[in-house]
């Protein structure tokens, strides 16, 4: 790369990371605060972004997290701590990739469980 492109990558990505803590504020809490009530309404570029880009990556790691899980099981058994190496490889890359609404940043399901 000559000097120009990278000096304009470098200050891209700076502008743009550097934007992150400003943009983790925006998140409006509810009139109880309890997150449980917290709807969220993704627009439509994070649903578009979330179904091409985040959904496949979610699915491959669920996916070598089962993998991983498998192959490191007679390690975990000896040590007592199978469904901590379960949680953590496999169900929740699979709660992200499966249960969260398209768009949404919280898994889970998005309506009323009364």
């Amino acid at each position: 790369m000559n000097l120009f492109r990278t000096t304009a990558l470098v200050l891209a990505l700076t502008t743009g990371l550097s934007s992150m803590p400003a943009l983790a504020d925006a998140v409006q809490e509810n009139a109880s605060g309890d997150p449980m009530y917290t709807v969220e309404a993704p627009p439509a570029y994070a649903m578009i972004g979330d179904l091409l880009i985040a959904r496949p990556f979610l699915i491959a790691a669920t996916a070598v997290g089962a993998v991983a899980f498998v192959v490191s099981l007679p390690f975990t058994a000896a040590s007592g701590s199978v469904g901590k190496a379960g949680q953590a490889l496999v169900v929740d890359p699979g709660k992200e990739a499966f249960v969260r609404c398209l768009g949404c940043t919280t898994s889970g399901y998005n309506h009323d469980e009364s």
